[in-house]
């Protein structure tokens, strides 16, 4: 795939369970921390083995399965966030990849890892958790903002993964869209109606995101 420079890989495999924290005066149940683990570790079609989403009503289901971020934004958020300690999962993935960005990764790309194949879904938009996890409020805006959101993973054929595994990429389809030009659509203003049409009708992008970007059609400036 010559649009990646070097190898596409897993540089770690990242798992959490629910755990109830205090925000803002309130009980919060997150699963945003995420710690490393080593061997292979199993992937099914709703997440990966030792991993639980808290709120499944936002998170986790058959197109968000597996998030992953890629390894090379670490380096930008140290700039971003100096001192703040920034160990792998962070961001709550549960790939961290290396090889995979999302200018050149895109919707309905099938990779295989290990025994187990994935197929890109949709950019990741990060809720107040992502705040939680920072400490800081304004995370989740600077997250958006900086367009270094990662991605969501569909389980394509259940199997299992390690940390250092190859991605390959397996197919691609025809219609071209990245994972950045699905966050340049939500996050600009929607001056690009062509673009914005072709992402309407990508049958591989979840329905709940063509629905909003079908809308956009017709409210520009919403």
């Amino acid at each position: 795939m010559s649009e990646h420079q070097g190898e596409m890989r897993i540089v770690s495999i990242n798992v959490g369970l629910p755990r109830e924290i205090q925000w803002g005066g309130k009980t919060v149940w997150t699963s945003i921390f995420k710690v490393p683990v080593t061997g292979p570790v199993r992937v099914e079609r709703l997440n990966v083995d030792g991993d639980q989403q808290s709120d499944l009503t936002v998170h986790g289901g058959v197109d968000k399965a597996v998030y992953a971020y890629p390894a090379e934004h670490y380096e930008f958020w140290r700039e971003q966030l100096p001192g703040v300690d920034l160990p792998w999962g962070v961001f709550g993935e549960n790939f961290t990849t290396e090889g995979l960005l999302e200018d050149t990764v895109q919707i309905g790309d099938k990779l295989q890892a290990g025994s187990a194949e994935f197929v890109v879904t949709q950019p990741r938009m990060p809720c107040f958790k992502l705040g939680v996890r920072f400490g800081r409020p304004d995370m989740v805006k600077r997250f958006l903002h900086s367009g270094r959101t990662g991605f969501y993973l569909a389980v394509a054929r259940e199997g299992e993964v390690a940390a250092s595994d190859v991605v390959t990429l397996v197919a691609r389809n025809d219609h071209a869209i990245t994972v950045a030009d699905i966050v340049g659509l939500y996050t600009a203003d929607a001056t690009n109606q062509d673009l914005l049409r072709r992402v309407a009708e990508l049958p591989a992008l979840p329905e709940g995101w063509r629905e909003y970007f079908r809308k956009r059609l017709w409210e520009p400036d919403a």
